[in-house]
């Protein structure tokens, strides 16, 4: 019997995966390994306080009925890349025609820090909601997304919140200045102390301690200051790590039988490397490496997409933004607006924008198509609202 595929990580990159391989018309053993006791859930709701019941990623029976082996609550301890088998912590070997890591990624903390909590899983998420009520403080290190987003859940259940940023704005590697204020100012009017140019000296559980000598106490101290990809078992198998396990477009490490996708892996992107952290990038990639484990060739060549729901508040990104590049502002309403970045060739690389509800999201999707399409819009049209930019896409 044909040894089959296997999928360590049970996140939804794996999960995806492993149905895009069933909707391709794989027909062999195909095993998805999780070191969760849960049913793969989904991660977006953690930090909005939905958390009881988790959102599953699929039910429960749409595994078996897909002849997927979904390992709970399983460790994958080691490859070994001459056998083509992966080591688990029950002690068996599972053995693999092809294997794809989507181990994604875990809290960075540095030492300083170590003892705040964190917030990734659902386990976490849980822990954290217990202690947050009205009154109670909570002290959150980091002001990107994650960070951000908890902010807002734990001022709308009552709680007493600070935001400690390093940097002089909030989200300073997610989105333009622009953007960032206008977050800055919704959380400020919700009642957020938020410290910027704040770096943090050390921090524990329940107190943080700025580099200039300042403490702040706090019933709860959450460490939001980025994360880092789970690389140890492609390290430990001798595969090439760099911000993430390295691959091609295909999503394909330097051995043949061996794929990586999602938060954990460094791909190329329009000339660079980048690694992705966002719900879509995971199912995008996911369905992309299954199709190249089936012998697929072409190159993951989707725009990125990102999303944060801030109080009332959507942000959206679209591309990768570039620090250098200006931009093109549209104003869609008194508390909406869309930015827009075009290169040197004219060449439109990024879209951005903030607003209350559904505001932005025709606008954002439709640069993001633009995008795909490697269409060069006259920045006067984007920059006027009366501009239909269905219009520029038929163009």
């Amino acid at each position: 019997m044909a040894a089959g595929f296997v999928i360590v990580g049970a996140g939804e990159c794996g999960v995806r995966a492993a149905f895009a391989l069933r909707e391709a018309g794989f027909e062999g053993p195909l095993t998805l390994i999780g070191d969760e006791p849960h049913l793969p859930y989904e991660r977006p709701p953690l930090s909005k306080g939905s958390i009881d019941p988790p959102k599953p990623i699929r039910q429960a029976e749409a595994y078996g009925d897909a002849g997927i082996t979904l390992l709970r609550g399983t460790r994958a301890e080691r490859i070994d890349r001459e056998r083509h088998t992966v080591a688990l912590s029950g002690g068996d070997d599972i053995a693999y025609d092809a294997l794809l890591l989507t181990t994604g990624c875990r809290a960075r903390l540095f030492p300083a820090i170590a003892g705040a909590r964190t917030l990734r899983t659902l386990d976490d998420a849980r822990a954290l909601m217990d202690g947050i009520a009205a009154g109670r403080h909570m002290a959150i290190v980091g002001g990107g997304f994650i960070g951000l987003e908890l902010a807002a859940t734990a001022r709308a259940l009552g709680a007493v919140v600070t935001v400690i940023e390093a940097a002089g704005r909030l989200m300073a590697r997610a989105v333009p200045e622009a953007v960032a204020a206008v977050a800055e100012a919704r959380h400020r009017e919700a009642g957020v102390d938020i410290r910027l140019d704040a770096p943090v000296e050390s921090a524990d559980a329940h107190r943080v301690t700025l580099a200039d000598g300042t403490a702040i106490e706090a019933d709860t101290v959450i460490a939001g200051v980025g994360s880092a990809p789970v690389t140890d078992l492609a390290e430990e198998a001798g595969l090439e790590v760099d911000n993430g396990i390295r691959v091609d477009g295909r999503f394909a490490t330097a051995d043949p039988r061996i794929f990586a996708a999602g938060d954990c892996c460094t791909f190329p992107y329009r000339g660079r490397p980048v690694r992705l952290e966002s719900w879509q990038a995971a199912q995008q990639q996911g369905a992309h490496a299954a199709r190249a484990m089936l012998g697929a060739a072409e190159a993951f060549a989707a725009v990125p997409w990102f999303w944060s729901d801030q109080h009332d508040l959507t942000l959206q990104v679209a591309g990768l933004a570039e620090p250098d590049l200006p931009h093109v502002r549209r104003d869609l309403d008194e508390c909406a607006f869309v930015l827009f970045q075009l290169d040197g060739d004219g060449a439109l690389v990024s879209v951005s924008g903030i607003g209350r509800d559904n505001a932005i999201a025709k606008d954002v999707r439709l640069g993001q198509m633009m995008m795909e399409r490697a269409i060069k819009p006259d920045p006067a049209a984007l920059r006027d609202p009366g501009t239909n930019l269905k219009a520029l896409l038929k163009r």
